[in-house]
């Protein structure tokens, strides 16, 4: 497959969509949580394959990501969302309001919280708005396995968000799998009978050239700090395949000089780092080799432009 076919992929008209045993479950699953709980990390680990990036800095996730878990009972869509929070900016609006859009449109909400520490302000305010929705809620305390020995203050915590509505709470860690059978088990008994939506072997809806983009991210979220990780923004250019490699170029967008050096490093040294490290990541998402070449370009305050969100594929969603 080609990079424009890439783009332009139907499921519909590319792919035989096999008919679903009698019995078999369908449906949507949107996570959602304050930034920096694991949602990613867990929809990584529960699709069995790295599609979303995942970062020590809050709010990696901007776009909606659909990660695919098909099992011989039930294909389970899973809505990775962006962390709910107070927005300080346009992209941050729209960030939280497509999270909150995905409350609406999906059949069942995991509600993903770090059991680590007791609920907070962020939590109780998620919750409220959870409340509000007729979407069955299910909530996860993620990061068990840094847990406290005594973790019933925490436990108890969140058991006083979930018991008034009847919520059931389900205890896993992302991070080592702990518990994660049983909160897939859980959440498969949620689901209603229904045909399967993608096919069986696909686990993201998006197309390879955004998942790229995202790595390059990702390795820009972990090797600088500060202000630029947030004022990134990736254009994938080109991608060129040939039979023994794909060339990759693409743009890192920032919003001031300042941030385009720090990105470039002493003598290009950052840039290096963080191309090297992404076209890694590039390599096992494709199984090939990968030639990568990075440009840095100042688009001056593009998270407040709603021309430049949309030119970066950031849009309010449905």
């Amino acid at each position: 497959m080609n990079s424009s076919d890439n783009d332009n992929f139907s499921f519909s008209e590319t792919v035989s969509i096999p008919q679903a045993p009698p019995g078999f479950k369908s449906g949507f699953i949107g996570i959602v949580g304050r930034p920096n709980v694991g949602k990613s990390t867990l929809m990584n680990q529960l699709v069995g394959q790295k599609i979303a990036i995942t970062s020590p800095v809050a709010q990696t996730t901007r776009n909606r990501l659909r990660g695919i878990l098909t099992t011989p009972q039930a294909q389970l869509i899973f809505v990775d969302t962006p962390g709910i929070h107070k927005p300080h900016h346009q992209l941050g609006e729209v960030l939280v309001k497509n999270a909150k859009n995905a409350i609406e449109s999906v059949d069942v909400v995991l509600f993903v919280v770090d059991g680590s520490v007791a609920g907070g302000a962020g939590d109780r305010f998620i919750a409220d708005l959870l409340v509000r929705t007729e979407t069955p809620v299910i909530l996860g305390l993620n990061k068990i396995d840094q847990q406290p020995t005594n973790s019933q203050l925490i436990d108890e915590s969140y058991q006083a968000m979930a018991k008034p509505q009847a919520w059931p709470m389900v205890k896993f860690s992302a991070h080592t799998n702990a518990g994660l059978p049983q909160l897939q088990q859980l959440l498969t008994e949620y689901l209603d009978p229904g045909p399967l939506y993608y096919p069986p072997d696909l686990v993201t809806d998006q197309p390879e050239r955004f998942i790229m983009g995202e790595l390059i991210r990702e390795q820009i979220l972990l090797l600088t700090r500060e202000e630029v990780p947030h004022s990134v923004a990736i254009a994938i250019d080109k991608v060129e395949e040939t039979p023994t490699i794909t060339r990759v170029m693409a743009t890192i967008n920032v919003e001031r000089d300042s941030q385009k050096g720090i990105l470039i490093g002493k003598g290009g040294s950052m840039l290096k780092a963080v191309g090297s490290a992404a076209r890694e990541q590039i390599q096992k998402l494709i199984a090939g080799k990968v030639y990568l070449e990075l440009f840095v370009k100042v688009q001056p305050k593009w998270r407040q432009s709603p021309m430049s969100l949309a030119e970066f594929g950031y849009h309010l969603e449905e």
